[in-house]
């Protein structure tokens, strides 16, 4: 049966703009919890191995590097540096993304009403599939954040959380070869059910 839910060979990671120079302009969401977000996002792309597409804009003259706490959890990937905001017109970030052969996006980064809006407006545009894990976006305000969402959902393009995205890919907690990562990242990131999925595995002894 043919499900209308994303699978892990079909979907690309692209994490935008995920740097403290547009991390300190971020008024919509706590940015210690939308680090967290962004990491358990990447986390999970390991996972279920997403490949993992990122892009970094004025890292020299303002926005500075990669979030160190971000980068240490996907060491290998090199963000491609750009000058313009949006990274489809980038023609080494745009080509990184088509070289994948993944028809899905999953986007992240900063900022939503910008950077994250414009990608995802023109990949959209461009033919393909595009989810914005909102959760692990930022915007300069809580209302102009909201704002560039609604328009992005006016054309088409999803919002997702980055636990929907573990639990639609994982799907059936019987599926031995992610159990154990996706269980892990649940159990760190996801508050009161990651809790809960502890307490179970701690607490709750079957007979």
């Amino acid at each position: 049966m043919q499900l209308p839910l994303i699978t892990p060979d079909e979907c690309v990671l692209v994490l935008v703009d995920h740097q403290a120079g547009l991390a300190f302009g971020v008024g919509s969401k706590d940015r210690q919890v939308l680090l967290n977000n962004a990491i358990a996002l990447a986390r999970t792309a390991k996972v279920f191995n997403i490949p993992i597409i990122a892009s970094t804009s004025a890292s020299k003259v303002y926005s500075g590097p990669m979030l160190p706490a971000l980068h240490r959890e996907i060491p290998e990937v090199q963000p491609i540096e750009r000058r313009n905001m949006n990274a489809w017109e980038d023609d080494t970030v745009r080509q990184a993304i088509l070289d994948t052969g993944r028809k899905h996006i999953l986007l992240s980064g900063m900022l939503t009403e910008a950077c994250v809006s414009f990608l995802a407006l023109s990949a959209a545009a461009s033919g393909l599939n595009v989810s914005v894990v909102a959760d692990t976006c930022g915007g300069l305000t809580l209302e102009s954040h909201e704002l560039a969402l609604q328009r992005m959902q006016s054309k088409n393009i999803q919002m997702v959380s980055w636990i929907q995205i573990l639990l639609e890919l994982q799907r059936d907690w019987t599926r031995k070869d992610t159990y154990d990562g996706a269980r892990a990242i649940v159990e760190g990131f996801a508050g009161g059910y990651g809790i809960g999925l502890a307490y179970a595995r701690d607490m709750i002894k079957p007979t």
